[in-house]
């Protein structure tokens, strides 16, 4: 509904810039052109069907692929009606409310009315985001996470919004960027990162982690880096209006100078724009003029883990990002960020130093090992990781108490829920062992649940046997190998050459890459 055909719709082109621009935005930093405005452009011709006329959404994305220099300039007018009805079923019916209290049903009762009061306070712009309610929850490590809950229109909004500047940045963004990217998922990333340490020369991980990133978000870079390809004031009044709109925390008004609410729908993509900026293209540019061997590079949101072949690129590429990142108010986190020995051929190199195994690292909740097959032959090797398993055992036990007194069919369907959805995202090759060991622990706590219900309970081990046999799925792989999945995905990757494709991996020379 988006896409659809609009009768008010013209070429969205920018104009030539004027003889005295205006300061550059990221240029300062990143050394390229200055990004072109408003080039002139003849009238598409308009056929009576305009059905062969690329309109809407459509015609960003086919502007945005041929011309990465320049802004665009009428982006609002692409937030319609039937993109903010689109954007409000998008959003979860049964997600805490904003400051407003308003719910989705609620919301939902005179859907088109609201709808139109707010395209219509948009383009007039009347439009005012309210303050997110802030609230913390629990981490693995014992932590907590805070959280920045945006009032429903906020959230409506926000997602039109993220769908129109798709279209621009999906275009930009590089190959080994993952989070929060449509098409793309953590097992993407995964199946990246095992393909690149098995398949290219990995002899040491650099597992990075920004500290606090959403809360150090440096607004006045966040608007330079958006204002890079974004040449609509109005569009860019959103943003800022976000970025600006406060918390509400204990009844109190909080203002927000820096960081980008996690829990919000545009903080996502604002914080791949940063991070595209401050690190992705730096990386990029990085590994091929400095790096002496092969680089891989994958990363999700701020979780970020390179490959070297050498340990001296390693300590470079640490040294000098620590200083990058540090110009756009982004620190390292001392204690997340590690340097390991890890690869192929790890367990020979440090055997011969009399050291022992291989350390192993963290990444989109997988523990990564260094294994063999039965052959001998090198296997990366992935584990749930201990502190997501205990904590999702442990919510789970607080459940099924709570739900104890419900019947046994209901407890079964929704532990098989539960478990299945557990299965669906942890069940890879090499995991097996944890899926077993999770679905014991989960009979374990079933039946100290039934056992609680009263004192003349007889619930044995066998009796828990036959209802997960009945209700509970059995722990098996539903997911391919990663390089299987990799292959299928991109097509142009051989198993059979150490260097992958370029847009993914390459860099190393250049004639290897222009080879393949």
């Amino acid at each position: 509904m988006m896409n659809e055909v609009e009768k008010s719709d013209t070429c969205i082109v920018a104009e030539k810039p004027a003889n005295k621009p205006a300061p550059a935005g990221a240029e300062s930093v990143e050394p390229r052109r200055v990004t072109k405005r408003n080039t002139v452009e003849t009238q598409i011709r308009r056929t009576q069907s305009r059905e062969s006329v690329l309109l809407g959404l459509t015609r960003v994305r086919e502007r945005a692929k041929t011309r990465k220099k320049e802004q665009f300039t009428g982006l609002l007018h692409h937030i319609t009606i039937d993109l903010l009805r689109s954007s409000y079923f998008s959003v979860k019916r049964k997600a805490a409310p904003g400051v407003d209290r308003v719910t989705w049903f609620q919301y939902g009762e005179t859907l088109e009315d609201n709808l139109a009061k707010l395209h219509g306070r948009v383009h007039r712009g009347a439009y005012r985001p309210k303050p997110s309610r802030r609230m913390s929850i629990p981490k693995e490590d014992g932590k907590r996470r805070t959280l920045g809950i945006a009032a429903l229109e906020d959230k409506i909004l926000q997602r039109a919004t993220v769908d129109v500047l798709n279209a621009v940045y999906e275009n930009d963004f590089l190959g080994f960027s993952y989070g929060f990217r449509p098409g793309r998922s953590q097992h993407d990333a995964l199946d990246a990162l095992a393909t690149g340490i098995r398949h290219t020369p990995v002899n040491f991980v650099l597992d990075l982690d920004v500290q606090r990133f959403f809360d150090s978000v440096n607004h006045e870079w966040m608007m330079r880096f958006v204002g890079h390809r974004i040449g609509d004031k109005r569009v860019l009044r959103l943003i800022e209006q976000w970025l600006k709109a406060g918390a509400v925390e204990d009844e109190l008004w909080v203002a927000t100078e820096e960081g980008t609410p996690q829990g919000g729908s545009a903080s996502p993509l604002l914080a791949n724009i940063y991070l595209h900026y401050c690190f992705d293209l730096w990386a990029e540019r990085w590994r091929r003029r400095e790096a002496r061997g092969n680089v891989t590079i994958v990363r999700y949101a701020d979780d970020v883990v390179v490959g070297f072949q050498y340990q001296s690129d390693a300590r470079h590429f640490q040294t000098a990002l620590r200083e990058r990142l540090e110009k756009f108010a982004l620190t390292l986190h001392p204690g997340k960020t590690r340097l390991i020995e890890f690869g192929r051929f790890a367990t020979q190199h440090r055997a011969l130093r009399g050291l022992g195994k291989p350390e192993t690292f963290n990444f989109l909740g997988f523990t990564h090992i260094c294994g063999r097959t039965r052959e001998g032959k090198f296997l990366l090797r992935r584990k749930t990781r201990r502190d997501r398993l205990r904590s999702k055992l442990k919510s789970l036990k607080e459940e099924l108490m709570r739900r104890r007194h419900h019947s046994i069919p209901e407890q079964g369907k929704w532990l098989g829920q539960v478990v299945r959805g557990y299965f669906a995202y942890h069940a890879v090759p090499t995991n097996r062992a944890s899926l077993q060991g999770f679905l014991h622990a989960v009979k374990r706590h079933w039946l100290r649940a039934l056992k609680r219900r009263g004192q003349r309970d007889r619930t044995t081990w066998d009796k828990i046997a036959r209802l997960a046999r009945a209700y509970l799925p059995t722990p098996r792989a539903r997911h391919p190998w990663p390089d299987a999945r990799f292959r299928v995905k991109h097509p142009r990757w051989e198993p059979s050459v150490q260097i992958v494709h370029a847009r993914i991996w390459c860099a190393t020379s250049t004639n290897n890459c222009e080879k393949e």
